[in-house]
């Protein structure tokens, strides 16, 4: 089963907002054996979306739309859809009552005509009804391919996505088992991570796919399988991953299986029932951020110092002036101070501290630009690495605030062994 995901709005093109929808929507559909075949993005332009219609249409099973949905006159996808289909829009009273209850009971406010227009649908669609907003998602059929239109507000697309996309998907269609294993590693660069497991990758059965995933500080492998037997396939890869382990099992930190490097450590903190915290300052509070963004952080993460001036490392941090003065703000005895002493304000287990040289000036340290400091506070002892990010400024953040994470993964994976 193929799938085009196609977003509509003119603020994508510009680059007014980043379209992130596309992503959750392709992930979704891999989970459950649906191949995403495209990905487009057009403007809000009657002609382009039928155009695009008309192109995808007998190419792929499924086409999912986000956008334009809204009940201002820009919004132009339901009247489309109607020209598309030879339909009309006819009042939903179903979703008129949903509007209704949302603004005059939610929101305490009259309802207004534009706000009822949300309950204009095309008479021949299945209507998807959206617990979480006023635009309800549309699902049409034409020929051999289904046309599903949804909001483009990310809250409201999950939740029809996941509550009723998904499940009739499963329910009307047959699909293959789609698997992937994400193998992540860290330390070392793609080429020299390729170059090391040339012959194990050349060795792969055909039906086995490896991507290689490289991102500041880590490279990521991916193997992918897809078939009907779902036990052979999903033995063939941790064959396959058995083996690679015999080669490279010293820079592999973990698998991510659609996770991400702060999910993972949040699933582990979890089960050992251990917190963290961090001290940052180059990194400006990127692993807070990474961190706290899992829903349920709150369990594991406690909080973070940005201490990104000299006077907060001293005055909130406490790190003593003459530390400062002796090694300067950018070197491992200041990032020792800053993990050790926010471990402690905290109450936390684990704590990360950061301190480098961003760039792309100096500031306040004689270190050069892309230098960093990364220290990692655990409950028996206090672990500094320095690091030479290069730049530009984006760079160094961000393989810093990777590294960080990936220093913790390391030392509370030992406790999973």
């Amino acid at each position: 089963m193929k799938a085009a995901i196609v977003t509509i709005g003119d603020e994508i093109l510009i680059g007014q907002i980043v379209d992130t929808n596309s992503g959750f929507i392709a992930k979704s559909l891999d989970r459950i054996g649906v191949e995403v075949f495209e990905m487009l993005s057009i403007s809000d332009s009657r002609e382009h979306i039928l155009n695009t219609f008309l192109k995808l249409q007998n190419t792929v099973d499924i086409v999912i739309i986000t956008g334009g949905l809204g009940p201002t006159k820009d919004d132009i996808t339901k009247k489309t859809f109607c020209d598309y289909f030879e339909d009309e829009l006819v009042v939903d009273t179903v979703v008129l009552a949903h509007v209704t209850e949302l603004i005059e009971g939610f929101y305490k406010r009259a309802i207004t005509q534009i706000n009822k227009d949300q309950a204009l649908v095309p008479s021949k669609c299945t209507v998807l009804h959206n617990q979480v907003g006023t635009a309800p998602g549309l699902w049409m059929k034409k020929e051999n391919t289904v046309f599903v239109s949804l909001p483009g507000v990310p809250f409201e697309m999950k939740y029809l996505i996941e509550n009723e996309i998904i499940p009739k998907v499963v329910r009307d269609y047959h699909r293959p088992y789609i698997i992937h294993k994400t193998i992540l590693t860290y330390g070392r660069g793609e080429s020299a991570v390729a170059e090391q497991i040339e012959e194990w990758e050349n060795n792969l059965p055909e039906f086995i796919k490896l991507a290689y995933l490289p991102a500041p500080g880590r490279v990521r492998l991916r193997l992918s399988v897809k078939g009907t037997d779902k036990q052979l396939l999903e033995k063939s890869i941790e064959e396959n991953v058995a083996s690679l382990t015999k080669i490279i099992g010293d820079i592999i930190v973990g698998f991510e299986d659609d996770e991400t490097l702060e999910v993972i450590l949040g699933q582990i903190l979890t089960r050992q029932n251990k917190t963290i915290s961090t001290a940052e300052s180059c990194t400006g509070g990127t692993i807070a951020q990474l961190l706290s963004s899992i829903p349920g952080a709150s369990s594991y993460f406690k909080g973070s110092v940005v201490a990104y001036s000299t006077e907060v490392k001293q005055n909130v941090l406490g790190v003593s002036k003459n530390l400062i003065e002796e090694h300067s703000v950018v070197s491992a005895e200041v990032a020792k101070a800053m993990a050790l002493n926010v471990k402690t304000l905290l109450k936390t287990d684990y704590a990360i501290a950061t301190t480098g040289n961003a760039g792309p000036s100096k500031g306040d340290a004689s270190a050069e630009v892309g230098t960093v400091y990364i220290a990692l506070a655990t409950p028996n002892e206090v672990m500094v690495e320095k690091f030479d990010f290069g730049q530009p400024r984006e760079k160094v953040i961000d393989r810093a605030s990777v590294k960080g994470l990936e220093m913790l993964l390391k030392e509370i994976s030992k406790k999973e062994l």
